[in-house]
């Protein structure tokens, strides 16, 4: 086209990106890589290859090698060698290290930037002004994060050895998102890139050659799934950090369970994108583009369902089928292109095949006029309209760039519509009312809500999802906490806190009578029930005399009682200091009763009354503790590079299931039940099942102190037959576990349908009398979630 052309019909020309120093770097591998292993490349042990493809052209760029067991193994022996030094070289030195490649990165910005776009097949325009920077961000904040380690971390320690899988969309982004924070807070990596996209994480490696980061420090080993499953297998590492689909994080959920590896998933997404009738539509225009055209909707934060205020709809559907028809479709390295390829055949596929379900379905499919280049991996901007809430292409993560729009009337049901998914990844609201924005953002079942804008990211803000879309952070200090773990841990103990214990004739003189016909109920949604199966079960005491009898709940139970901390809706919604107001009652109610607490807790273990009073001491202390932290745990604002706040909310999990130790009766109830509805959540809780009186007492202290029915729910019976029926539970939405190791094991595995959050103790004990262990942030940490709300301003 000539340039009188062109300025006659203002149409785009070409714009190519030259690939001559991607070449250079491809050669000088010989086009055939090996594994990063020990700071050196080493051959793989199975001297097996597989090619990496341009998406855009089809062109074999190099071969990869296949990681196998033994290959495995070298990266983690590296990666454990290297951890001591790693440690002991000092916070400081090891932020020059992150500093550095911060450095190297940005030195080599348009190398990584190519390379990446080569191998993925998004447009170079997004790789060069978004992926890169981002990068380089992150080794830049995580820097900052590893010299203030020692001060504002100082109760925390590194993991050990982590294992990290990423996926293809965003490779060298997700291998900062993870190495950056991994690195900075002592540990040593080993990561696997996805084998569509491995390039970028290989240039990567020579990187930290250059900068002399010590061997071993990272190792990066390529492969495909069976490499991945070999690593989250290895018992050397000590923890996995995930980012792909639900469907493999479910897997690596089931492999790790009852390991103690720590575990963090970044998962699918099924991201609402909600237009109110007052939002400006050119702006919302351009935001629908960034949410599901950039890199072609290959975005597990994808604002892939278009919610539209019913009187707006069609003039919003008008406009954006209007900007799908200027959107440019080419090679990846042409400048002035908007989508790039697909990036492999078998994603084609899965789009394909979605967009067919849709249609058989009944919804309307639109696409534009123009045709798609015929020499790649490519699909066109597509729209779905007339979609039922309910359809496949509704509920699926398509991960391609189909949006499916659907309209509301009301904001309730705009909620209600939003929050129809497995997922919980995201959300974007437009609307012109910044009150009706933060009103609705709350309401969404989402880690990050974007108001008036869409897909925008930052190292000092975290990243992750509620439900199905995983649990963890990645990026500010939220996502810090994934790479370390209480020191306090270290005192937990193989056997349980013994108490001395008196003689029964002794222990009974304290005034609690003996034989007395009492059987305790359960307490459900505010009130004492009957089980459902009508059985009771004997309790004795620790030197067998008989206590009592309590009621034996089961599967029904469990039900009615998850029912009823559903129905409550009143707990969350109160302000920390009004939540704090009913702790304070709970306390002062159990002062009261202090002296038949503490007899209560002598009639069940034998101990002596003395021991027995600093227990129910401590309690009250314990509940004041976090009735004190009730309006103070709160979040923050994130200085991220973006003119937007950035809020940092802690929510409330939802429903929780709590399965108490069977020690320490009144206070390890207390210590893991009062924490977890601080943060507004409603409980379901499994008491100590050989002790279980001092929760069935309980009863009325919640009852006498302004607790809302359904806050609390109490069900007595086998702990480990409950723990299943909770776990099991599709509407649990978290649960801590505290008892066998076997039963640790058996709760991960089941929460792993749901992808419920767990805490569980390994069958390790916990000195609940030591407040180190038994009380702080680190229980309302995992009693909460936080979510990032993003709202912009200026220009």
């Amino acid at each position: 086209m000539k340039i009188k052309e062109i300025y006659e019909t203002m149409s785009y020309g070409p714009a190519p990106e030259s690939a001559d120093e991607v070449i250079q770097f491809l050669d000088s591998h010989n086009k055939k890589f090996k594994l990063f292993i020990n700071g050196k490349w080493t051959k793989p042990s199975s001297n097996e290859y597989f090619e990496t493809i341009n998406p855009c052209t089809k062109e074999v760029l190099a071969k990869i090698p296949e990681a196998n067991e033994a290959d495995v193994n070298k990266a983690v022996t590296a990666a454990k060698k290297a951890l001591p030094e790693w440690v002991n070289i000092g916070a400081h030195k090891r932020a020059r290290y992150l500093y550095a490649l911060a450095r190297q990165i940005q030195k080599h910005s348009r190398l990584f930037a190519v390379l990446e776009s080569l191998d993925n097949g998004k447009p170079i325009r997004e790789t060069r002004d978004v992926d890169v920077p981002i990068v380089a961000r992150h080794f830049y904040h995580h820097a900052g994060w590893a010299q203030l380690k020692d001060s504002e971390l100082k109760d925390y320690k590194e993991v050990g050895v982590i294992g990290q899988i990423i996926p293809w969309n965003f490779p060298l982004m997700m291998l900062a998102w993870k190495i950056a924070p991994a690195i900075a807070m002592g540990n040593t990596v080993v990561l696997k890139p996805a084998e569509f996209t491995p390039l970028t994480a290989l240039l990567f490696a020579e990187i930290c050659q250059q900068i002399g980061l010590p061997n071993g420090v990272i190792n990066i080993i390529t492969g495909h799934g069976k490499t991945g499953a070999t690593l989250v297998d290895h018992k050397e590492v000590n923890k996995i950090a995930f980012t792909g689909s639900t469907e493999v994080g479910k897997i690596i959920r089931r492999a790790t369970a009852g390991t103690s590896k720590k575990l963090s998933l970044e998962l699918g997404g099924k991201s609402p994108f909600i237009v109110f009738e007052d939002a400006d539509l050119d702006s919302v225009v351009e935001g629908v583009v960034d949410a599901i055209w950039f890199n072609q909707g290959q975005v597990c934060c994808a604002g892939s369902r278009l919610l539209v205020q019913e009187s707006i709809a069609d003039k919003l559907y008008k406009k954006v089928k209007a900007r799908m028809e200027t959107l440019r479709m080419g090679n990846a390295l042409d400048k002035s292109i908007d989508m790039g390829a697909v990036v492999a055949p078998i994603q084609l596929k899965t789009i394909t095949d979605l967009v067919k379900q849709g249609i058989d379905e009944g919804s309307t499919l639109w696409q534009p006029s123009w045709s798609c280049p015929k020499d790649g991996y490519y699909y066109p901007p597509t729209l779905f309209t007339d979609v039922t809430p309910s359809s496949t292409i509704a509920q699926e993560e398509i991960f391609g760039p189909v949006l499916v729009a659907m309209s509301f009337r009301s904001h309730k049901e705009a909620v209600k519509l939003a929050n129809n998914t497995r997922y919980g990844l995201a959300c974007s609201i437009w609307t012109e009312n910044i009150n009706l924005a933060l009103d609705i953002a709350p309401q969404i079942k989402a880690g990050t809500a974007w108001i008036n804008c869409t897909n925008v990211f930052d190292a000092a803000a975290g990243f992750g999802g509620y439900r199905e879309s995983g649990f963890g952070r990645e990026g500010g200090i939220e996502g810090l906490y994934e790479y370390l773990k209480p020191k306090a841990d270290e005192l937990l103990s193989g056997e349980p806190i013994k108490v001395a214990k008196k003689s029964a004739s002794k222990a009974m003189s304290n005034g609690q009578s003996v034989g007395i016909d009492r059987t305790s109920k359960m307490y459900i949604g505010g009130k004492q029930t009957r089980p459902d199966g009508g059985y009771s079960t004997v309790v004795k005491s620790s030197n067998g005399d008989y206590v009592g009898e309590v009621s034996k709940g089961n599967r029904k139970d469990i039900r009615n009682a998850v029912e009823a901390a559903h129905s409550n809706t009143s707990w969350e919604g109160k302000t920390g200091h009004a939540k704090a107001q009913v702790l304070y009652y709970i306390a002062e109610n159990l002062a009261i009763r202090r002296d038949e607490f503490a007899n209560r807790i002598v009639q069940m273990t034998n101990q002596s009354k003395s021991s027995a009073l600093e227990e129910v001491d401590i309690s009250i202390d314990r509940i004041y503790y976090y009735a004190a932290m009730a309006d103070k745990y709160d979040g923050k604002v994130h200085h991220t590079i973006h003119s937007n706040v950035t809020l940092a909310m802690p929510e409330a999990i939802g429903v929780m299931g709590i399965v108490c130790p069977n020690e320490s009766p009144l206070l390890g109830f207390i210590s893991t039940v009062i924490p977890v509805i601080t943060m507004g959540n409603n409980v379901v809780v499994i008491p100590s099942e050989s002790m279980p009186f001092s929760a069935t007492d309980f009863y009325q202290i919640l009852e006498t102190s302004d607790v809302p029915a359904g806050t609390v729910n109490i069900v007595t019976g086998s702990k480990e037959e409950l723990a299943e029926v909770l776990a099991k539970h599709d509407d649990v939405d978290g649960i801590w576990y505290f008892g066998t190791k076997e039963g640790s094991k058996n709760v991960e595995l089941l929460s792993a349908d749901n992808m419920k959050r767990t805490w569980v103790n390994y069958g390790k004990y916990r000195n609940w009398l030591d407040k180190t262990q038994g009380e702080g942030t680190m229980f309302l940490r995992q009693a909460s979630q936080i979510k990032n709300i993003w709202i912009p301003y200026g220009e």
